[in-house]
């Protein structure tokens, strides 16, 4: 589709006379083409003038004037009206704001609640409008430059672009009042940063978003959970700048045991917040923990004074200086001696394995929760980006006797990496048998999210900027959408990346044929190879069309409510190691082993009961215990066959699913269970009868002789002369 036709798709009715004005700017652009064709390019322009000699001038303008004239008309046009909109949404918080915060009835309350949700929905209205007039600018400086090649424009008009209050402007404000909205009308205002103590368990899942779904993932959760609020003198908007300096060696040991999952790794940062230069700092160390159910990571940290760092991490600056510290902010004497054993630990650590300041990651973070009701707390951290720590044509921070980079140092284009995506870390602290609250289920099926299993900031800082040194790289960073930010900080003396086989069969089914134009195709960048209509589409009528297709093989396998795997476009494709075929095959056969045992034992019953014995009744009742086995066995088989298949297909199709079931084991063992018990019924009520009736008549009155005609002698009897 073309990108006119596609802009006349997705305009708002209400809106379309402020929209740029592609058709005619595309139509100028052709006229000027024509008048450079005719005319023909200038090779010669005098760089000398006289101010007494007078030219002849031409008192028409040429076409591409009227287009440059034209597209500044109608930016100025875009950005008057955006400033119109937000100004009007301003007012309309203020009353909103000042409504909500009288005495309400619930009547009143939902109609306020109505309000917020429409000025939210016309905030992401205006966001679409500006993000589509902000494409249709690029769109036509990009056809300027391939119909004139001989005048580009583009780079230069781009600048320019990005400078407009309309693009660079940060309307968060909008956002954090109707947070405050939100919050007043559900009665939950958050606390203080500082009267708030995480103590609780969370179980982690970390996602990517889109930027142009950041906005709207923010609104879903704001209708939920309010904005946490830090000091107000640090804050700004609805977001905080976070620092995090990441220590690791010249082998870059800590980030191969993050990246291979080792049980000893461990992690040591440096963190604070803001832009400005630290004057405290908290040292964090993350490790790993064995449980009962595995490993559990663990997460420690400590304040220190910024000025002592250097000390501190040389070795040079004792626990004497941090107590002191710690006694000063009011510590108690628990928190102060916890501290002094992690002081230790953590110097220890970095004089073993000769830690230094190596990437820092930055990122705005937005944290959602209501402290007083720990289930559910949403980190959301945009404008993400990796630096080296150490200048590649300086002094390192060793040297130059600091701990973080030089401010003052440029960073060159090889030593910073800038993550296309927000990252958003869902943190669910659910009790036993709790389910996951159904507005978070359905913005994680809303097509907004992709799951990124585990996911860091640090290792893909690391993987880029460090290409030569890393022995391994995370999975995610064969997606298309992340390949073109980190070879943008590739060196220029590397090696040319070569062509997955994911991007050759990707360049061979997006080639456009003959006439047509591929003009969209940054709306349709992928997010980890799946299908990126899945934005677009509803969670709910995707599983209703996937419902269809799979039928009961996708309710079996099914899992409850945040498992926390999302059934939908944007899950991640992972890596399969081999070893997960041979281990479903082993799984297929130990299967088919229990199966075959019992149906053996079932088949040799039949055999029995097909003699003719001359006791016919215990021949009737071994061919009753034979007919109830061998179905429970053909059953086993058959469930091993069809678990093998859906199992390899998901494995195959690299599917973002958990492979265990949960239900096939429960109801075979149910079935066999039930079968056994039946037997058991047959042979007791048998038994009973045998011993009411007494011996027969015609047989001794031996009770040894009496037992020889039982069912239990005649089975043992003829497996043993068999």
């Amino acid at each position: 589709m073309q990108f006119g036709k596609y802009l006349e798709e997705k305009q708002r009715a209400e809106w379309r006379e402020y929209y740029v004005d592609y058709k005619c700017l595309k139509d100028l652009i052709k006229a000027a083409a024509r008048q450079q064709e005719e005319a023909g390019v200038t090779e010669y322009s005098p760089r000398t003038t006289s101010l007494t000699v007078q030219r002849a001038m031409d008192s028409r303008d040429s076409a591409e004037e009227e287009f440059f004239r034209k597209l500044e008309a109608e930016v100025e046009k875009v950005g008057n009206f955006t400033a119109k909109i937000v100004e009007g949404l301003r007012e309309r918080l203020f009353q909103l704001q000042a409504q909500a915060k009288s005495t309400l009835s619930p009547e009143e309350k939902d109609h306020l609640l109505e309000e917020a949700q429409r000025i939210g929905d016309s905030f992401l209205d205006l966001e679409k409008f500006v993000n589509l007039n902000y494409m249709a600018a690029h769109k036509i400086l990009k056809k300027h430059d391939k119909n004139m090649p001989s005048s580009p424009c583009r780079q230069f008009y781009i600048s320019h672009l990005h400078n407009q209050p309309w693009v660079q402007g940060n309307y968060s404000d909008l956002l954090m009042s109707l947070s405050n909205v939100y919050s007043e009308l559900r009665g939950d205002l958050p606390a203080k940063a500082e009267e708030f103590e995480d103590q609780y368990r969370y179980s982690t899942t970390k996602y990517w978003v889109r930027m142009s779904d950041i906005s709207a993932v923010k609104h879903h959760i704001l209708q939920h959970l309010p904005v946490y609020q830090y000091s107000d003198s640090e804050y700004t908007g609805d977001s905080q700048l976070v620092n995090s300096v990441y220590l690791d060696n010249s082998s870059l040991e800590v980030y191969h045991g993050r990246l291979d999952e080792r049980p000893t790794a461990l992690t040591v940062r440096i963190s604070w917040q803001g832009p400005q230069e630290p004057t405290e700092v908290s040292i964090e160390r993350k490790s790993q923990k064995q449980t009962g159910k595995g490993y559990e990571e663990m997460q420690d940290r400590m304040t220190l004074p910024e000025n002592v760092v250097v000390g501190y991490l040389e070795g040079e600056v004792g626990v004497e200086v941090a107590k002191e510290f710690w006694q000063s902010m009011g510590f108690t004497s628990d928190e102060v001696e916890n501290n002094v054993e992690l002081f230790t630990e953590v110097q220890k650590v970095i004089d073993s394995k000769q830690l230094k300041p190596m990437v820092r990651t930055q990122y705005m973070r937005t944290l959602f929760q209501i402290p007083f009701e720990p289930t559910v707390r949403i980190k959301l951290d945009t404008n993400i980006c990796m630096i080296k720590e150490n200048p590649e044509d300086g002094p390192s921070c060793t040297i130059s006797g600091r701990w973080y980079r030089d401010p003052s140092v440029p960073i060159q284009r090889t030593e910073i990496t800038r993550f296309p995506h927000a990252v958003l870390e869902l943190n669910l602290a659910l009790e036993s048998g709790e389910t996951t609250p159904e507005w978070v289920q359905e913005l994680v099926e809303s097509g907004m999210l992709t799951e990124i299993d585990r996911f860091s900031k640090h290792i893909h800082g690391t993987a880029t900027l460090f290409p030569d040194a890393v022995q391994a790289l995370p999975y995610w960073v064969d997606d298309e959408s992340v390949r073109a930010s980190m070879l943008s900080s590739a060196p220029e003396q590397s090696v040319e990346v070569a062509p997955t086989a994911r991007d050759q069969l990707t360049s061979q089914q997006s080639k456009p044929r003959k006439g047509q134009s591929n003009e969209i195709d940054p709306l349709t960048e992928p997010l980890l190879g799946r299908d990126t209509s899945g934005l677009e589409r509803s969670g709910i009528a995707y599983r209703r069309r996937y419902a269809k297709r799979m039928g009961l093989l996708e309710w079996w396998f099914s899992k409850p409510p945040m498992a926390i795997r999302p059934k939908i476009p944007g899950v991640v494709q992972q890596k399969i190691e081999p070893k997960t075929y041979f281990a479903n095959e082993r799984t297929f056969l130990s299967w088919l082993h229990m199966a075959l045992t019992m149906g053996s034992i079932s088949a040799a019953m039949l055999g029995f009961s097909a003699t003719g014995s001359s006791k016919a009744q215990a021949s009737h009742d071994v061919g009753l215990v034979a007919l109830i086995l061998l179905p429970v066995a053909l059953v086993i088989c058959g469930y091993a066959l069809l678990v093998y298949y859906w199992r390899s297909e998901a494995i195959r199709n690299k599917d973002g699913l958990y492979y265990d079931d949960r239900r096939g084991p429960l109801a075979l063992t149910l079935v066999v269970i039930s079968a056994l018990s039946f037997i058991f019924l047959v042979n007791l009520l048998d038994f009973i009868e045998q011993l009411t009736e007494g011996p027969p008549e015609n047989a001794s009155s031996s009770p040894q002789e009496w037992f020889k005609s039982t069912i239990i002698y005649q089975v043992l009897y003829r497996i043993d002369t068999e």
